[in-house]
């Protein structure tokens, strides 16, 4: 038998008990599993989140609206950043007074001048308590993949609660599967055979999380 034999053989053993009726055009396989794990308060999912993040090596702040310029201000000095990367959507008053400059996404960026950024400031579509996934989907304020795949620090702000969700399953209907998915789960890094880790391999070396109350929220 040939390779292609062989896999199409156990294709077929696996789908033995399948209906025949079941296809593209019979009825819908049944997707019963469930999507919420437990029964955890929406402040119990940003928690875990924090807890997760900071488990992959991610630093993680807490801020609420009226703070947040003066915290991405403090933070990006404690790296010594000196220009920062923007997505187009980016709230402006994020970086009010955080004495950067400020580099636009461009489409005709190299990528040795995104690397030659010292940092990279945006916000994200969804984040997952239960794996401390940040999702970037491209949108305004979060701009083209590479921006925050190529510059060694990405800072991060969340949205909490609504950008919060507790499961893979919750956070999939909120996402387009068209667009350009960055899934992130802490700062990049791998490791080799003998497990000596890495950092900064594929992505960013350092990943800083903002945790963002609603307007309003005290502190």
């Amino acid at each position: 038998m040939s390779s292609r034999d062989v896999v199409l053989a156990r294709v077929r053993r696996a789908l033995a008990d399948v209906p025949r009726a079941e296809g593209p055009d019979g009825p819908p396989v049944a997707r019963d599993y469930h999507r919420v794990h437990g029964s955890r308060t929406a402040a119990q999912d940003v928690d875990l989140l924090a807890e997760n993040l900071a488990d992959y090596r991610a630093l993680v702040h807490r801020s609420t609206a009226e703070e947040l310029p003066s915290l991405i201000r403090r933070l990006l000095a404690e790296r010594g950043a000196r220009t920062v990367l923007v997505p187009p959507g980016l709230d402006a008053s994020w970086t009010a007074g955080a004495g950067v400059t400020l580099v636009e996404d461009r489409a005709s960026s190299t990528p040795r001048e995104l690397d030659a950024v010292d940092s990279v400031l945006t916000g994200c579509a969804v984040a997952i308590a239960e794996t401390g996934t940040l999702v970037l989907d491209g949108g305004p304020d979060q701009g083209r993949r590479r921006i925050t795949l190529v510059p060694d620090h990405h800072l991060c702000v969340v949205r909490v609660p609504d950008q919060v969700v507790g499961s893979v399953p919750e956070a999939l209907p909120r996402l387009a599967p068209e667009r350009p998915l960055t899934w992130i789960s802490g700062p990049s890094a791998t490791s080799d055979i003998e497990l000596d880790r890495v950092e900064g391999v594929h992505g960013p070396r350092t990943l800083e999380v903002i945790l963002l109350a609603p307007p309003g929220t005290a502190g």
